[in-house]
């Protein structure tokens, strides 16, 4: 994985400290995700076509609903 080094205002580090320490279990989850939201928010385009695809497929798998649970019978089928 590449490294980056980033200088960071003192409020602006303060400030990452504390959302590292309320909402992400470590700084590189942080950093990680909030890259990402950033770049999403900003439009930088995916170069990962697998990544689209598999967000495209799991998009339309939940809009599946089951009908294991219960098919129904022959007397529910009224028109």
């Amino acid at each position: 994985m590449p490294v980056v080094e980033v200088n960071l205002p003192d409020e602006l580090l303060v400030e990452f400290e504390q959302l590292v320490d309320e909402e992400f279990l470590s700084e590189e989850q942080a950093v990680e995700e909030l890259l990402s939201m950033g770049m999403d928010a900003y439009g930088a385009p995916v170069d990962d076509e697998d990544a689209v695809q598999s967000d495209f497929v799991q998009s339309a798998q939940n809009n599946l609903f089951d009908t294991a649970g219960d098919p129904g019978g022959l007397d529910d089928d009224v028109l």
